[in-house]
């Protein structure tokens, strides 16, 4: 969500300068007030840009704009749950490294190694079946994410599904699971290569 990198990736492989008629410079930028809003405090997002020459004071209409503020709470959530995540993991490994009843550090390392081969092996199911069948899961995801069909946007007249196609999203869920096979794999390995370095 805050990687201009990948918005401007996707502006792209997907021609949407040519699509909506919105200048990459101005497209940019409105990437650029997208990730400001979910970094922000404001319930209502505006993108002001420039389209044929024009200034629009908002490119959202009143429908976008309430998606994008229920796009905004899940972000949050996901935010939330990634520090909790990291916090508990934090404390366990302390908690085991410190007891003194136990030999922490291997314990601690068993346990993170466990994990990483959780974690590698539920995303690798994870993209089985994205690959299978992307569109039911990404239609199943906003039925069980969203309880309204403000998601339900027509590329002919929202911008934000204009400027988002469903490709997109495929796109940012590929790189989100090799970045997370990486950390698993990373997690799963970790154990055994501080073992070898230990007898050494």
């Amino acid at each position: 969500m805050n990687s201009a990198t990948i918005y401007d990736y996707g502006f792209s492989k997907y021609k949407i300068e040519k699509y909506t008629g919105i200048e990459l410079e101005q497209l940019q930028i409105a990437g650029q007030q997208i990730r400001d809003y979910f970094n922000n405090d404001l319930d209502r997002i505006t993108i002001n840009i420039s389209l044929h020459g024009d200034n629009v004071p908002n490119l959202f209409n009143e429908r976008e704009i309430l998606h994008m503020y229920d796009v905004k709470q899940l972000v949050k959530m996901v935010y939330v749950g990634q520090l909790c995540s990291a916090i508990l993991l934090l404390m366990g490994c302390v908690c085991m490294i410190f007891n003194p009843s136990t030999n922490g550090w291997i314990l601690a390392l068993k346990y993170l190694g466990r994990g990483g081969v959780f974690t590698f092996s539920l995303v690798i199911a994870i993209s089985i079946l994205a690959i299978i069948g992307f569109d039911r899961l990404f239609l199943f995801f906003h039925l069980v994410s969203f309880s309204n069909d403000l998601w339900v946007l027509d590329p002919r007249h929202d911008y934000l599904i204009a400027m988002f196609p469903q490709g997109f999203f495929f796109d940012c869920t590929v790189a989100i699971a090799c970045l997370t096979l990486l950390g698993g794999g990373i997690f799963s390995l970790l154990p055994r290569v501080i073992r070898l370095a230990w007898k050494k």
